[in-house]
């Protein structure tokens, strides 16, 4: 499956964005689906993830209540919505999937997609 992830843009402290990443391949429904980043000099990170049901999802502490992870099989799509927004959140965000359970790490991830860049200014 090839991923492609858009919408990061510029936003303000407290604003909201929300990133789609688009999938090719019929098999996409099988895929386990999860959003990383990575801010400048630090390492990739996990965010969020999603089964490939939809029913089971799972966050990086820092972002519970504020990101929301979902996908939308017919439309082979996962999204990430990005409330109140910080300037720690600022990172270039990838999409990721992978034929196993759901994962937080990235090892288990074998597609990702390019990244979309996120920058919240205080």
């Amino acid at each position: 499956v090839q991923l492609q992830a858009s919408g990061g843009g510029l936003v303000q402290a407290g604003g909201s964005l929300r990133l789609s990443c688009a999938a090719s391949g019929r098999t996409f429904s099988v895929y386990a689906l999860a959003w990383f980043r990575q801010a400048p000099g630090k390492e990739r990170e996990f965010v969020a993830a999603v089964s490939s049901t939809g029913i089971t999802t799972e966050y990086r502490d820092s972002v519970k209540g504020r990101f929301t992870i979902s996908r939308d099989n017919a439309k082979n799509t996962v999204y990430l919505r990005m409330n109140s927004l910080k300037p720690e959140d600022t990172a270039v965000y990838y999409c990721a999937a992978s034929p196993f359970r759901l994962s937080t790490s990235s090892r288990n991830y074998k597609n990702w997609g390019r990244g979309t860049q996120v920058t919240v200014s205080s």
